[in-house]
């Protein structure tokens, strides 16, 4: 029982250290850069049922500081209002095209599907993928550009900084970023070849056209529910360098507006998180659960003291990386865990019944 609570402890420490060492490398885009040549760069956006979100994203668009660029939004069979916010987009915009998908082919997800076909469409020289829910601002481009170039990169990924909007949310959306910034170093995911240190997000993709051609991603990880993940390991297994890094005030994201909404977006690739393991997963929710009582027993209280300070640690180094509120989420804290709990015994669900519905599309699950 003692040599269970120092392994609890020592995994405690590394999960701190991870979490310090994502705050103090600085994995964010650089600041107040200039470039000399704007390169094209391909604006591929698919979009289904987004008449809340395509509209601003498209205007976000039309104000970026980036003079060289084409817009192409690919219209996936939405029954809402998608396609005429677009339209009228265009007339402000003649950079905007507007691509009107077909029905999904056999072997294909929709997102995947899309993703690959505006990549046929592209005529630039970078191709940037962005969900319709992202925000942009200023230089994005210009500081995506400059750090591929500076940087020698094939992808460039970025979780954006996330838009909590209500209570709801708050239990919900800092879990994303407490998992991945307390197990993942973001610098070794350039740094080291080892495709265990993988993580991208698909709300921000950043592609070498050449590179992009050559390995044809979307296409080669057209079934799963998790390409972007998928791709970052296949460009590493591929020798091409890549980099995920953290998002500011320049990329921003509202994934969710509802609890349950957000309950069910995560559960669909939690398990991602954990190299698609699922006992790897659900060894970290014991974990994270059951660690402070099991240290108690086993080495006392001044032990599981350090480890509760170490929690509270993680989640403030996590917190200010991610720009969230720090005071929000040491309040929230055990709700928060809560939560996640919930959410991994959903997943478990969608595991037991090998399907989820996404967009209004069932997603088979492999086991």
């Amino acid at each position: 029982m003692i040599y269970i609570g120092y392994a609890i402890l020592f995994l405690g420490f590394i999960r701190l250290l991870v979490s310090m060492v994502n705050l103090l490398t600085n994995v964010y885009l650089p600041q107040d850069i200039h470039i000399e040549n704007h390169p094209k760069v391909s604006i591929l956006i698919p979009a289904r049922n987004e008449e809340a979100n395509i509209g601003k994203l498209l205007l976000d668009i039309e104000n970026l500081s980036y003079p060289n660029y084409e817009v192409i939004v690919y219209n996936d069979c939405s029954t809402d209002n998608t396609v005429n916010i677009v339209k009228q987009a265009m007339h402000n915009n003649s950079n905007i095209i507007l691509i009107e998908g077909g029905e999904l082919e056999n072997g294909w997800l929709g997102k995947n599907f899309a993703c690959h076909n505006l990549a046929l469409k592209a005529t630039g020289e970078y191709f940037l993928f962005l969900d319709a829910d992202v925000r942009v601002k200023h230089q994005l481009i210009e500081q995506s550009v400059y750090l591929m170039k500076k940087q020698k990169l094939k992808l460039l990924s970025i979780f954006p900084k996330q838009i909590i909007s209500n209570k709801e949310t708050l239990l919900s959306i800092p879990l994303m970023n407490w998992i991945l910034l307390s197990l993942l170093p973001l610098i070794l995911i350039r740094w080291s070849s080892w495709t265990s240190f993988s993580a991208a997000n698909g709300q921000f993709m950043f592609f070498e056209a050449q590179a992009y051609k050559q390995l044809v991603p979307h296409s080669i990880h057209k079934a799963n529910k998790v390409e972007d993940i998928a791709i970052c390991r296949y460009y590493k297994k591929s020798r091409m360098r890549v980099s995920t890094i953290l998002g500011n005030e320049d990329i921003q994201c509202k994934m969710y507006n509802t609890l349950d909404e957000s309950m069910d977006g995560f559960s669909k690739n939690i398990f991602d998180f954990f190299g698609g393991s699922i006992v790897t997963g659900l060894l970290f929710a014991a974990f994270t659960t059951f660690a402070p009582l099991l240290l108690y027993f086993s080495l006392g209280i001044y032990a599981s003291a350090i480890y509760i300070c170490s929690i509270i640690l993680i989640r403030i180094f996590v917190s200010k990386a991610s720009k969230q509120s720090i005071f929000d989420n040491i309040l929230y804290m055990l709700a928060q865990h809560f939560i996640f709990l919930k959410i991994m015994c959903i997943a478990l669900l969608y595991r037991k019944r090998k399907s989820l519905t996404w967009k209004d599309r069932d997603v088979f699950i492999k086991q």
